[in-house]
Parts: structure tokens; C-alpha cells; sequence
């Protein structure tokens, strides 16, 4: 073998250094491998934005570092991920699933404005729009926000200020004080979803109160959290209980009474608590029984909740074989 001169080795080095970082980092498509934490910063410590599921596509922006990626997924949120082999998979170019086209373009960005992950000023900004862009607005969501879609087919909210947007759109807005309806397309239902526990996400750990003010998100109960989640998320306004969102639930159609049936951001109700073991809720009619607590299904056998001062607030946990299992009456969609 030839021995590198030390003029030779400097010289690459060199060409390394000018080496545009795009270059050198593998970005585009890619598949997600396992279950994974999309974060809003590089490290176990940011925020947690949502969960990736096995099977989603994802748009990889840059390789950070050798830990993480920076990635966009299909409805616009940008965050962070493990770049660790067993979480994602790089598509070949003939594998990689080309943006939905847009051919009923129904508004123009007036001005440069925010376009973010839900129907609130303090949701992820996804990008500033340019003025003259053109926007297909999907639903109004509230008096304040549009669901729109952008040439990419990226979905995000604008505010439907005229100032910041021009339309023709007459499809009517949600809203309610205990109900309330969102005009969202099915195909459009996981991306509303995913922006309601992405909302939802953001208060991890806010302390529990009985009772909590409704005015306010410095503390939550379970039904309080659970619409300040879908307020925020999609702008539809739940009744302020947990039975009432139960009885909402149950006037959108058929529910489950086996939480294994249910999807990505169903409700799930409960009845109280009477001890860990199954035998404690034995014979108990539980299509009669009262509704005490309610959280968001995650999927993967995960709820999004919180329940008392002790457990530390919005949180996590764990179904299967648990007393919240024994406890589960049913759940359903909101949509």
C-alpha cells in the first residue's frame, strides 16, 4: 500500500472541510422502522411533540449530529428523532412518495404569515408563508384559523385575518360552547388528530387540579386537559366534563367497549377507582356505571391523561393489565 504524504492527507482534509454539509448528510424520505419520540430538540431532554409510528414516512431535513436527525413529518411538524438504525430507514428514490398534488387552489397568503401545527398562536410554527403563495384551505376550524394546504401538501393553520389571507372559501366555521363541530375531511382526520395530541404533548407534567379553571392552563383535571387538547388542536370546543364528552362521543356513532378496537386519539372513559385487581370490578354493569375519567388514546396501549396530584400531572401510562384496564367503560371518536 502507498503511504499517504502528509501533503496528500492535508489535501483531503481540505476537501472534506469544503464539502457542502448537504453533501455529506443523507437526507430525503424515509420510513420509520419502530415506535419513536419526535422531539422540538436534539436530546432526551426536548419536548416531547408526539410519537412516530412504525410504517409512517417522514422527510429528513438534516443529520444534526450522529444521534439525531431533524425531520418533517406528512403533516408539516418538524422535530427531532434518533438517527439509530432500528427507528428509520432511508428510502431508494423510486420508493419515495411524491407530495399530493393540489388542484383546487382556493386562497393566496395576502402577506407573510405564520403557518403552524394547530389553530392557536402558541402551536409550532410549521413556516412563514410567502406573500402571494398560493393555499387550498380545507375547513374553518373557528372564527380565527383556517385548515389550509400548501403546494407541497404540507396542512397547517393560517389565521384567517384578511390582512394575512385572501379567499373564496364559504365552507362555515365549527363551534359551540359545549359542542361543536369541525368540518374536516376523513382524508384529513389523522393530520387533525396528531395536531390535538401534539397539543396535548406540550403539557407534560402541568400539575393536576380537581376541578381546575377552565379560563386558565396552569393546572388541569382530566376532562379540562382533554379539551384544552382538542381546542387547541383542531378548535373544536368539548364539553367541559367528562360526561358530557362521553355522551358527545357516544352522539358521533357506534363505540368500542374494548379499548383494543380503538384508534390514534379516540376518548377513553373510565369508571372509578375500586383497586388494582380484576376481581374488584367483577360483576359491575359497566354500561350503567358513571363516568369518572377521560384521557386520549395513543395507540400502541398508551393513554395521554392526567389524574391526580400524586401521579405528577399530564402524563402517560400504560393499559394493559392495569387497573385502567379493569376500569375502561368505552371509547369513541370525536369526529
Amino acid at each position: 500500500m502507498k503511504k499517504l504524504t502528509a501533503m496528500t492527507m492535508i489535501s483531503i482534509l481540505a476537501a472534506s472541510i469544503s464539502m457542502p454539509l448537504a453533501a455529506m448528510a443523507q437526507t430525503g424520505q424515509a420510513e420509520i422502522q419502530a415506535s419513536v419520540t419526535l422531539r422540538e430538540k436534539p436530546s432526551t431532554s426536548g419536548a416531547m411533540i408526539r410519537y412516530l409510528k412504525a410504517g409512517e414516512t417522514v422527510t429528513v431535513l438534516s443529520e444534526v449530529n450522529d444521534y439525531w436527525l431533524q425531520v418533517r413529518d406528512s403533516a408539516g411538524r418538524v422535530g427531532y428523532m434518533s438517527s439509530a438504525d432500528k427507528y428509520i430507514d432511508f428510502m431508494a428514490p423510486d420508493e419515495a412518495v411524491s407530495a399530493p398534488s393540489v388542484d383546487n387552489t382556493n386562497a393566496v397568503a395576502a402577506s407573510s404569515a405564520s403557518f403552524r401545527s394547530g389553530p392557536s398562536t402558541s402551536a409550532e410554527r410549521i413556516r412563514y408563508l410567502k406573500t402571494g403563495e398560493p393555499l387550498t384551505i380545507i375547513s374553518q376550524p373557528n372564527s380565527y384559523w383556517y385548515l389550509a394546504q400548501d403546494q407541497n401538501g404540507v396542512q397547517g393553520y393560517v389565521s384567517s385575518d384578511p390582512k394575512y389571507i385572501t379567499t373564496n372559501y364559504s365552507g362555515g366555521t365549527g363551534g359551540g360552547s359545549t359542542g361543536g363541530t369541525v368540518q374536516t375531511p376523513a382524508t384529513n382526520a389523522s393530520a387533525a388528530i396528531e395536531a390535538v395530541i401534539a397539543a396535548g404533548m406540550k403539557y407534560w407534567g402541568t400539575p393536576y387540579e380537581f376541578s381546575s379553571d377552565r379560563s386558565t392552563t396552569t393546572t388541569f383535571d382530566c376532562s379540562d386537559f382533554v379539551r384544552t387538547a382538542f381546542r387547541e388542536g383542531m378548535g373544536l370546543i368539548l364539553p367541559a366534563d367528562s360526561r358530557g364528552q362521553g355522551d358527545y362521543v357516544k352522539s358521533k356513532g357506534a363505540v368500542q367497549t374494548d379499548w383494543h378496537n380503538l384508534k390514534r386519539g379516540d376518548l377513553m372513559f373510565f369508571m372509578s377507582y375500586k383497586g388494582t385487581s380484576a376481581s374488584n370490578y367483577a360483576g359491575i354493569n359497566k354500561s350503567t356505571a358513571t363516568i369518572t375519567h377521560v384521557g386520549i388514546y395513543l395507540g400502541d396501549g398508551k393513554i395521554l391523561h392526567t389524574y391526580s396530584t400524586e401521579s405528577g400531572g399530564v402524563r402517560t401510562s400504560d393499559i394493559a393489565g392495569t387497573h385502567w384496564e379493569q376500569r375502561f367503560l368505552f371509547g369513541g371518536s370525536v369526529l
